[in-house]
């Protein structure tokens, strides 16, 4: 085996580990979640956790950046389709929200919110990484689609970061309130009302005229 091999293999099992990790800590909480169940789930022996993650506060933190960069990844995906969003912008500005409340809608993305608040007081600084990492990450990205559009004159704005804070704002405040704060199942129709509504009211104050 070569080494940049063997280092792949690492970078993999490391993954899969963080994987294992999360969806154990997401079904049964910080506390109460335990390597050895971690291991055995990933297929290793406790020790190899141990070698890749030093102790169970490094696991948890690095499992749950792991699972924020891939929300991350594939709700920045989904911003990116707005790079060529056609000739009818409606369209493709709701369909895209209808996409970006299904990932946030998501499974993990649920997990990743309720771990990450209710391990405020022991990892205080953990909210604000995931935060930056997910959803300022996901304005800036929205803000520079935003401001493209506007520049090719199919939005009116002077303040595209403005303009991409409360397009998200109109998406998820009423996702968080119907979901009760995360703690129940939003539909797919319900979702799509919150979308249709939002682009609704976002063209009414950015649409060119």
């Amino acid at each position: 085996m070569t080494g940049t091999t063997a280092a792949r293999g690492r970078i993999d099992k490391r993954q899969a580990i963080l994987d294992v990790a999360f969806t154990v800590f997401a079904r049964r909480g910080y506390d109460k979640a335990c390597v050895q169940e971690i291991a055995d789930e990933a297929g290793v022996a406790k020790p190899t956790v141990y070698n890749h993650l030093n102790d169970k506060q490094t696991l948890f933190r690095h499992a749950v950046l792991a699972a924020a960069d891939t929300v991350a990844a594939e709700t920045l995906a989904i911003v990116d389709r707005l790079r060529e969003p056609g000739d009818d912008l409606p369209v493709a500005l709701t369909t895209t929200a209808r996409a970006l409340l299904a990932e946030c809608s998501g499974a993990r993305a649920r997990s990743l919110r309720a771990l990450t608040y209710a391990q405020l007081a022991a990892f205080p600084d953990l909210a604000d990484t995931v935060l930056e990492r997910t959803s300022r990450h996901i304005a800036e990205a929205l803000a520079d689609r935003l401001a493209r559009l506007a520049l090719a004159g199919r939005l009116r704005t002077s303040d595209p970061a403005q303009a991409a804070e409360q397009l998200l704002a109109l998406l998820t405040a009423p996702l968080e309130a119907r979901s009760r704060l995360g703690t129940r199942e939003v539909s797919d129709a319900e979702q799509a009302d919150i979308a249709d509504a939002a682009v609704r009211t976002f063209l009414s104050a950015y649409g060119s005229r």
